[in-house]
This record gives structure tokens, C-alpha cells and sequence, in this order.
């Protein structure tokens, strides 16, 4: 008797911990679109703001996403351009949360909710624990492993939910001025950085250019700003030991496949890949 009945208050109390937890996020969600309301966004000044934070290297570098799709590339504004866009635009409620786990999968919302004009976008979706990885599937069983799944999948959906809610075309003016700053912002042209960090990988990791361009699916000719960033975090993550040459290139194909040449501490010595120094990188 005595155990039905602190089930039963059990379930009593996280009813209204459930309760209470719905009120005070509706009483939170009010407060927001209130505020909203008393004090709504001028369009130019965060307009303006969007633009100036786009002449910063440090976001352009991971403004952009690149893929080769077939013989074309798939180009377009990251998650970490869309969280940024969003809060300088202002008034926007976005995120990604986790409602349940049953079954080894997690059930996720992503949403962007624009306060002043009431306009939301949401995606509910599942992600499986579990991860693909060298020809075989792996359940995941770390919590942390879990966390980031989820994160991962939920980032994808984010974005897509913010740029739904944001006039397109301040989407598109912010992703010519990444552009323009990742043009400008280096000392050397691309192709010489471009250059200089393939034959750094052929000397040390015996890379080819045949390898690289294999890689990456099309012609250096085709390399864009964002190739040359890619290409820099590989050769960083090569010389700091983090990676193997396996990792990114196919040793098959023909071309040098000698072992590195120099030693990890030496090759600390001799600087970057790209022979300038690596901006840091900040997001958002």
C-alpha cells in the first residue's frame, strides 16, 4: 500500500513540475513579445551591424559551407553566419532543444521565432544514437557522444529555421561582404597560398597535388577562399599530429607516399603550412 502510494505522489509531483515548467516558459515567451513590441529593431542599424561583422576575418572564415555535389560545388551561408545574423538583426528567439529519448533515439525541435512580426519556423526531427564511421555503424552509448549528435544534426535544421525568419536579401548581402573579406584579407593571392601549402604537404607528407585535387573533387583552378581554409586546417591538423595522411587523401592514387620528413617539433619550427601566421578563429 505504502508503495502505490509514493508512486503515486511521485507522479503527482512531476506533473506539476511539468505544469510549472510550461507556465513559466509561456510567462518567459509573453515577456519576450512584449519587449519586442516596446522596443522594435531599426532595420538599418542592424543591418549595418550584420555588415561590419562580416568585415571580420574571424567570421568569415566559417561564414560560408562548401561541398562538391556531383561537377558542381554547393555553396552557402553556415549556421555560424545565420546565429550571428540573427542576433544582430535582433528580436529573434532561436534554438534547438532535446524533448525526449526513448528507443536509442532523441526526438529534437529546432525553431526561430521572430518576435515583432510573429513569423516561425520549427523542424522536429529524430536522431538516432548511433554513428557511421569507417564502414560500420556504432550505437552510442556516452552521454556526450549523444550530446553531440544531436547538436550536430540540430545545427543543420537551426539554420534553416533562422534563415527562413531573416529577409533574404540581408542574407545575401552578408554573404558577398564574407566574400569580399575573405578576398581582402589575406597578403598573398590564393593561388600562391595555395601554392606554398600542396608543396609543404608533398615535402612533409609526401601529398600530391593529384591527391588534394582528388580529395576535394575538382581542379585547384576551381579552388575558391574557403578550399584554401580547408586545405590550411588539414596541413594544421597534419602538423600537430591530430590527423593521418589516411584521413583526407587517398594513398592509392598515384604520386609521392613517403613518410613525413621532419619531425613533429621540427615542423613546429618551420611555422605554417601557408607561411603566415593562422588568424584566430571566433564564431559568431
Amino acid at each position: 500500500m505504502n508503495g502505490l502510494q509514493n508512486q503515486f505522489q511521485s507522479n503527482e509531483m512531476q506533473s506539476v513540475n511539468v505544469e510549472s515548467s510550461k507556465s513559466r516558459e509561456m510567462a518567459e515567451v509573453q515577456s519576450q513579445i512584449f519587449l519586442a513590441k516596446q522596443f522594435p529593431r531599426d532595420e538599418y542599424q542592424a543591418e549595418m551591424k550584420v555588415m561590419n561583422a562580416c568585415k571580420r576575418l574571424s567570421l568569415a572564415e566559417t561564414a560560408l559551407y562548401q561541398f562538391p555535389r556531383g561537377n558542381q560545388k554547393v555553396a552557402g551561408p553556415s549556421i555560424r553566419l545565420a546565429e550571428t545574423v540573427a542576433r544582430y538583426w535582433g528580436n529573434i528567439n532561436f534554438g534547438i532543444k532535446e524533448l525526449y529519448q526513448a528507443n536509442g533515439e532523441s526526438t529534437v525541435l529546432a525553431y526561430a521565432w521572430d518576435m515583432e512580426t510573429n513569423t516561425r519556423q520549427e523542424k522536429l526531427f529524430q536522431v538516432k544514437h548511433e554513428r557511421y564511421a569507417k564502414g560500420k555503424m556504432t550505437k552510442l552509448t556516452d552521454p556526450r557522444d549523444v550530446y553531440e549528435l544531436v547538436a550536430n544534426y540540430g545545427s543543420r535544421r537551426l539554420r534553416a529555421c533562422i534563415l527562413g525568419v531573416i529577409p533574404g536579401d540581408v542574407i545575401e548581402k552578408a554573404v558577398e561582404v564574407c566574400q569580399q573579406t575573405l578576398q581582402t584579407g589575406y597578403k598573398e593571392p590564393l593561388k600562391d597560398r595555395l601554392v606554398k601549402n600542396i608543396s609543404w604537404l608533398k615535402e612533409h607528407y609526401g601529398v600530391t597535388k593529384e591527391m588534394v585535387e582528388d580529395s576535394f573533387g575538382y581542379n585547384m583552378d576551381s579552388f575558391t577562399e574557403q578550399d584554401a581554409l580547408k586545405l590550411r586546417n588539414i596541413s594544421s591538423s597534419l602538423k600537430d599530429g591530430m590527423a593521418k595522411r589516411e584521413d583526407f587523401f587517398d594513398l592509392s592514387k598515384k604520386g609521392d607516399q613517403s613518410q613525413p620528413k621532419t619531425s613533429l617539433e621540427a615542423q613546429f619550427k618551420e611555422g605554417e603550412p601557408n607561411g603566415e601566421a593562422a588568424p584566430q578563429t571566433n564564431q559568431g
